[in-house]
C-alpha cells in the first residue's frame, strides 16, 4: 500500500525566518554579480516541487551536469534552497527524511535545463523540468512538458507471456510466445483470432524463472530465443518451427543488431560473454538486460547487472553506475523527442507494489529523467526493446492474476 502524502496550499506570502532573509540578500547580490538571473526558474521549479513534498523535512541534493561553473551552480543551488525553506521545506539528512528531491542542472543547445526528480516513500517518482533560453534574456522561459510513455495492450492470457512481436501488416497480426508454445493471432473484427499454433520443443526441464525473446526477421518470419533452445519459422503456408538444443549467443539490443550475447541455459540472465564484443571488450559482468545508446562518434551500451549496477561500454572504457532508482530491466527506443533515444527503465520493487517504468536520457553519462513513470498493475516479467517501433513489456497482474503483454511508445511533450 502506498504511503498517503499530504500536499498544503503553498501560501501567496510568506514571512521568511531571519536565517532564510539574510541567505536570500546574499544570493540576489551575489546573482547580479554573475550577470545572470536565474530568479524565474528558480521560483517556477521550487514551486513544482514544493507543490508535489508540501511542507515538511526532505533531503535535497544539487548535480551539475551543464557548463555552468561550479560556483554558479552552487548559488543556484542555495536560492533553490532558499525558496523551498521559505514554502515550509526543512532540509535533514537522507534517513531523516519523508522525501527526496535530486535537481539536475542539465542544457541543451537552446538552453539550461533543469529536472527536479522527488521521491517519497514507495511510491514512483515525480519529474518537474523548467527552462532557461542561453541567448536573449528578455526571451520568455518555455517550459516543455514532460516526455510521455504510452502503453498499447497487446495481449493477456493465464499462462505467464515471455513476449510478444507485433507484425504491422493489413491486417495486423501478433505472435505470442509463452512456455510451452508460440502462438500466431490475426486481427479479425476487432479481435485477435488464433491462425497457427507452434510447440516449443525442449529436452531439459526449464529455468524457474524462465525467459525468452522474439525476433521478427527480413528472410523468414521470426526467430525464438530460449534457455539452451532456439527456433525458427520455416517457410510455406501454412507456416512451420523447428527448434532445436543451441548454446548460440541472442541479439542483444535493437536494429541494426551488432551485438549478440551468451544466456545462461539454467538460470534467468546473461553470462557476460559477449560476441563480437564493444571495442576490445569482450565480457562484462553477468546481466539481465542492455540497451543501446547511438552517439555521434560512437555507440554506449548499458548494462543491469545481476549485482545491482549498471555498467557503460563505449569500446574504450567502461564506467559503473550505481543502479539507484532503477530495476533490472532497460530498454531503448528511438524517436523524435529530445535526443532521439531515450532508455526505458523498471524502478526498483519489493515485489508487494506494482511496478512502473520511467524514461532517462544521456546527455553526457549520467541518466536524467524525462518522463513521469508509467505505472502498472502489478509485476514487470519482462521488458525487450522492440526492432521497429518502441519497446514490449510484460507484466504479471497482481488483480486478476493474468499475463498482459504492452508496447510502449514515447510521445514529445508540446
Amino acid at each position: 500500500m502506498r504511503r498517503a502524502v499530504y500536499n498544503s496550499r503553498v501560501p501567496h506570502m510568506l514571512r521568511l525566518p531571519p536565517r532564510w532573509s539574510g541567505l536570500l540578500l546574499f544570493i540576489l547580490l551575489y546573482a547580479t554579480a554573475w550577470g545572470s538571473d536565474w530568479s524565474t526558474p528558480e521560483r517556477q521549479l521550487a514551486q513544482k516541487i514544493s507543490t508535489i513534498t508540501g511542507p515538511g523535512a526532505v533531503a535535497f541534493e544539487l548535480v551539475n551536469r551543464s557548463s555552468l561553473p561550479k560556483a554558479e551552480a552552487d548559488l543556484i543551488g542555495n536560492a533553490l534552497r532558499g525558496q523551498l525553506g521559505a514554502a515550509g521545506l526543512r532540509f535533514v539528512a537522507a534517513e531523516q527524511a519523508a522525501a527526496s528531491v535530486q535537481v539536475t542542472l542539465s542544457e541543451n543547445v537552446l538552453s539550461y535545463v533543469w529536472i527536479a526528480q522527488v521521491q517519497q516513500g514507495t511510491n514512483p517518482p515525480a519529474v518537474e523540468i523548467v527552462t532557461a533560453p542561453k541567448t536573449e534574456p528578455s526571451t520568455p522561459i518555455h517550459e516543455p512538458s514532460v516526455l510521455l510513455i504510452r502503453k498499447i495492450q497487446l495481449w493477456s492470457q493465464d499462462e505467464p507471456i515471455l513476449d510478444v512481436a507485433v507484425i504491422d501488416s493489413s491486417p495486423p497480426h501478433i505472435i505470442v510466445l509463452d512456455t510451452n508454445k508460440i502462438a500466431m493471432y490475426g486481427l479479425q473484427s476487432g479481435h485477435w483470432q488464433q491462425e497457427q499454433s507452434f510447440p516449443v520443443t525442449h529436452n531439459r526441464p526449464w529455468p524457474r524463472d524462465l525467459r525468452g525473446r522474439l525476433l521478427l526477421r527480413k528472410d523468414h518470419l521470426f526467430d525464438a530465443y530460449l534457455p539452451g533452445v532456439f527456433c525458427s519459422s520455416t517457410g510455406g503456408t501454412p507456416l512451420g518451427l523447428a527448434c532445436r538444443e543451441s548454446d548460440d549467443p541472442w541479439p542483444v539490443g535493437a536494429e541494426p543488431i551488432n551485438l549478440n550475447a551468451f544466456f545462461s541455459p539454467t538460470r534467468n540472465f546473461f553470462t557476460g560473454a559477449l560476441s563480437p564484443g564493444i571495442g576490445q571488450e569482450k565480457t562484462v559482468a553477468p546481466f539481465f538486460t542492455a540497451a543501446r545508446v547511438p552517439r555521434d562518434k560512437y555507440v554506449l551500451w548499458l548494462f543491469a547487472g545481476v549485482d545491482g549496477t549498471v555498467r557503460e561500454l563505449d569500446g574504450m572504457s567502461v564506467q559503473m553506475l550505481t543502479r539507484a532508482g532503477w530495476g533490472s530491466d532497460i530498454a531503448a527506443v528511438k524517436t523524435s523527442c529530445g535526443s532521439g533515444v531515450q532508455v526505458l527503465a523498471t524502478g526498483p520493487t519489493d515485489g508487494t507494489t506494482p511496478d512502473y517504468v520511467q524514461a532517462f536520457e544521456f546527455p553526457d553519462r549520467d541518466p536524467v529523467p524525462v518522463s513521469q513513470p508509467l505505472e502498472f498493475d502489478g509485476s514487470v516479467t519482462a521488458l525487450w526493446t522492440e526492432v521497429s517501433r518502441g519497446a514490449v513489456v510484460v507484466t504479471h497482474n497482481h488483480g486478476t492474476g493474468r499475463y498482459e503483454a504492452f508496447r510502449l511508445a514515447i510521445t514529445c511533450g508540446q
